[in-house]
Order: structure tokens, then sequence, then C-alpha cells
């Protein structure tokens, strides 16, 4: 879970809309450390351990990315927190030094020999995203890396090698918006990054909700009441980042998610009237695709008596 100091809250309208919302990056920063930054780090590995096939895939196209992908990140983590990083070269050899896991990472670049996984998943065992390649084809972009430990709902040995509309397309009513967003990642210029926040609402406090494992937490959705959903319900929110790699002039799509109890959530009344507003005005569609429907009246039930104890109009 994260502090509400660090929580970025999604919602600026007091009603739902469905919208890109992607602002630029000054600098271009792909990944974020927060105060969590340990215990995540740790929580990916694990599962890299128990489930790799689940967590890891790649095509062998993507190898030159993933290479770009490991120097851009370590120089940044080195650049941005040096007080918890630092990345040296030493003739051929690259020096990559985690102060807060007291690790090193000694490797030579493009020599897959001097390194025991795949670039991308040897860099993303630093990092608190999940980091995607996309390569940037001339009829389109497609998902050919991932190193993804806390997906919502969604498989990443289902999707790799998938072109970017057909992943999107169980997404209701998207069609439109998704060649727009397309158009918009195949207009990012190099060295440039940009940032969006997407919602969901995920019952538990578990990070990792592949679509694998659907049958162990998606069955905690008909247990939501009134009662329970303040410790049940978590407003999970994912900052999605895309970079363009000016090398192989690939998308790097990293994506570090957040969770926010709602009994922490309602304690602001500004975030609690915009929750429970876009809640209610989310399109039916959208709520049984975001599975909200199976417990929206005592989720919205919740909200209504919160909102009443903080004396907020609705």
């Amino acid at each position: 879970m994260s502090s509400k100091v660090e929580f970025p809250f999604p919602f600026t309208s007091d009603h739902y809309e469905y919208t890109n919302n992607s602002s630029p990056l000054i600098p271009a920063r792909t990944v974020t450390v927060s105060s969590n930054y340990v215990e995540e780090v740790r929580l990916k590995r694990k599962l890299l351990e128990e489930n790799h096939e689940r967590c890891y895939r790649s095509l062998p196209i993507s190898l030159e990315s993933q290479w770009e992908t490991l120097l851009l990140v370590f120089r940044e983590l080195a650049t941005y927190e040096p007080e918890h990083f630092s990345f040296k070269r030493r003739g051929n050899t690259y020096v990559f030094t985690n102060h807060l896991l007291q690790e090193e990472e000694t490797f030579v670049y493009r020599d897959h020999s001097s390194i025991d996984f795949e670039p991308l998943d040897l860099v993303g065992r630093h990092v608190q995203e999940d980091l995607i390649v996309m390569g940037d084809r001339h009829d389109g972009l497609f998902l050919e890396a991932g190193q993804l430990c806390f997906p919502s709902n969604w498989s990443l040995t289902f999707v790799l090698g998938m072109e970017f509309k057909t992943i999107h397309t169980p997404v209701p009513a998207i069609a439109e918006f998704i060649e727009k967003v397309e158009r918009f990642i195949t207009r990012i210029r190099p060295n440039t990054a940009w940032e969006r926040k997407n919602w969901s609402i995920t019952i538990s406090h578990k990070l990792d909700t592949p679509l694998e494992t659907y049958s162990d937490w998606g069955k905690l959705r008909y247990h939501v009441t009134k009662e329970n959903a303040g410790e049940l319900v978590n407003l999970r929110v994912e900052v999605q980042r895309l970079f363009r790699l000016p090398v192989t002039n690939d998308i790097l799509f990293s994506i570090h998610t957040y969770l926010l109890p709602l009994n922490e959530l309602v304690a602001n009344d500004d975030w609690l009237k915009k929750f429970y507003t876009n809640v209610k005005t989310l399109p039916q569609e959208l709520a049984d695709y975001k599975g909200i429907s199976l417990y929206k009246p005592e989720l919205l039930g919740f909200l209504e008596k919160a909102l009443k104890r903080r004396k907020i109009e609705r």
C-alpha cells in the first residue's frame, strides 16, 4: 500500500471521463522510488522466482531495446536518486550499485554471458515498476518483452507479440479512442516521456492480480458489504509512463502501481467526493468490465455513509 502523501489520486473531475490524460514529464523519468521500495522489490523478486514464465516473457527481436532500457534505467536511478544508487563505467564494464539492497550488478554491455537474466528482467529487479517494451514497427506497436509482476487482470503470456490495438480490444467502446492513443504514442519523440494515470478497484491489498490467479482473488468481489468495504476495497492507480528509446526507436512502457484502502481515502473530503461521483457516473459497460458491478451498490452505500458522516453534500 502507499502513503496518502505519495498516492497519485487520479480524479480531477466530479464525473467520469474517458480520457488519455497524458502529460509530458520534465525531466523525462521512467521510474519512481517510493517509501515502499524495498518491500515491493522483494515482492517482485519472490513472484519472479515462483512464477517466472508468468511474470517475464520476451521475443528475441526485443534484445537491443532491452539493453538500451537497462542502461537508461540504471543511469536514471543513479542520476535522480544518488543517495540510493550509483552507476559507473570501468572500461567495457559497467557497475550498478543498489545501496538500498546492498547489491551490485556488474556487466559488459550487450554481452549476454555477463548477466544472469535478460537485460529487462535484470533491471526490473531493481525498480518497483512493471516494465514493458513495445516495438514500433511500420505496421503498428507490438508488445515484444515484459516483466509484469503486478498486473490488473491481464496476462503477459497471452498478449506477448500482440499488436497494441488488439490487446485493448476487450475494453468497451474503446476502438476509436485506442486509435487516437496509438497515433499519440507513435508521435512521441526520442528521449521524451509522457505520464498518465489509470484507475481501477481492487478487493484485498494484493498488487499481483494476474488473470492466471483470478480464481483466487476474483471471488473476493462477492464478499464486499457496506460494513467491510472500507477495509476490503482499495483504489488502485497505475502511473503509466511512455518513453521513446532513442537508439532502437521502440517504446518503454513503465507501470508503477499504488493501492489506497477506502478507509484512508475517505479521510480526505475532496478525494471522497470525487471518487464517489466518478464511481456513480461510471458507464454500466465499464463498471462491468472493471468488475465493479458485482459490488457497486455496497460500495456506493459505504461512500454515501462516509459523505453523510463528514457532512459533504452529494
